[in-house]
């Protein structure tokens, strides 16, 4: 596109194609990605926001008991629909965002504020609404988190060609969120009978069964001593990469479609616009044709279904780094049971705390703009407790120090 004034963006994980916005928008868009995962523990690789940001943050309240309920795909639907909704609403904003499993945290300029609050409160009447859950919502001056002697600093991780995930340090973000659970700075849902524009976002994978032991979900933080926190991440992470490929929660050929037109579609449903009917009815048989496992391998309207599974595979956030480490493996009983007894040492010694939870099987929760295009971005987490479960024990390891 040389001499066009638009571009190509990724809007947290999302590419579009955009206008050149003012400088404050271009922030994110213009910090040069880092492919080795091994460098989110490298701070030369971050900058801070600007101080005219904010941060929006989300939760799900009591997400382990619904959990526990089985609930596992409700919970992960209403975290990704804060960032599938406010992505909706800035089709031209490229902005920082993260996704915890039961709920998800961003950045954007807060000229936005107004747009992102709409959304958010559009997003928790829908998770409400249509999932039976309470979605907290809040929106943060970074200002106010710099008073804390805190800050957000932000990287961008690039684990494909196609897509771009943020990485958050500097404290600000655990603050956040924090301040969210304790009811500070949030804010109401809208009324009944409103819902965010959830275009794009879908969950019609059956669970990812562990093909070499068990789903692991980690969360590792910093404790006392940061110098050999750092040596930590940096140990744990060569371990894992002598497990690579075999740690990716996905198999190699994508998933398996399944699910078609549950309650977690249904509820997902009410937040698109409405399709006319010979629209929707050939995406129900493509869905069907793809659970028989009969989905024609031809390109489709420009869809290639081959390209397409290799592109979910590769764009999918099974590792991140907000504030701490986080990762959902599918790895071996001997290694999960190695990495267990690592954090305890570590945890003992000050190094860090940290939570872990096993798991048979892993749920993804996708993002899909245009099938046609690479940009499509996947949110994995462990399918029985996953992220809430390791937090529920980094909490409890927390509490007893």
């Amino acid at each position: 596109m040389s001499g066009s004034s638009e571009q190509a963006l990724v809007v947290g994980s999302f590419q579009i194609e955009a206008e050149q916005g003012p400088e404050e928008d271009r922030f994110y868009q213009e910090l040069v990605p880092f492919v080795s995962f091994e460098d989110v523990v490298r701070w030369d690789r971050y900058r801070p926001l600007p101080n005219d940001w904010i941060i929006g943050v989300a939760d799900i309240a009591h997400s382990t008991e619904a959990i526990e309920q089985g609930r596992y795909r409700e919970v992960n639907a209403a975290g990704a629909a804060v960032l599938a909704a406010v992505s909706n609403a800035l089709p031209d904003l490229q902005f920082p965002s993260t996704f915890g499993g039961d709920g998800a945290s961003f950045a954007a300029p807060s000229v936005y504020s107004a747009i992102i609050q709409d959304t958010l409160a559009k997003t928790a009447a829908w998770a409400e609404d249509a999932l039976g859950l309470i979605l907290r919502i809040a929106v943060i001056p970074i200002a106010d988190i710099r008073a804390q002697e805190l800050d957000v600093l932000v990287a961008r991780f690039a684990p494909s060609s196609n897509v771009t995930y943020a990485t958050f340090v500097g404290g600000g973000l655990a603050w956040a969120e924090r301040k969210l659970k304790q009811g500070s700075y949030a804010f109401p849902r809208a009324p009944i009978g409103v819902t965010a524009d959830l275009t794009g976002m879908s969950c019609r994978f059956a669970p990812i069964s562990a093909r070499h032991g068990v789903i692991l979900s980690l969360i590792v933080v910093a404790r006392d001593d940061p110098s050999s926190f750092v040596e930590l991440i940096g140990e744990l992470l060569r371990t894992f990469r002598l497990a690579e490929p075999r740690l990716h929660p996905l198999p190699t050929e994508g998933p398996v479609a399944a699910r078609i037109n549950d309650d977690v579609d249904r509820a997902i449903e009410k937040g698109r616009p409405k399709i006319p009917f010979a629209a929707r009815a050939t995406k129900y048989i493509h869905a069907i044709l793809a659970r028989m496992g009969i989905l024609p391998r031809l390109p489709i309207g420009g869809f290639e279904e081959a390209r397409f599974r290799q592109e979910l595979v590769e764009n999918t956030d099974y590792r991140k780094y907000d504030d701490g480490l986080r990762m959902t493996v599918d790895c071996p009983l001997e290694l999960a049971d190695l990495i267990d007894a690592r954090l305890e040492e570590a945890q003992r010694r000050g190094a860090c705390f940290f939570g872990t939870h096993r798991q048979s099987f892993a749920n993804l929760t996708c993002f899909v703009p245009s099938p046609t295009r690479a940009n499509h971005v996947h949110f994995i987490d462990g399918a029985s407790g996953g992220y809430a479960f390791a937090a529920a024990k980094l909490k409890r390891n927390i509490a007893g120090d």
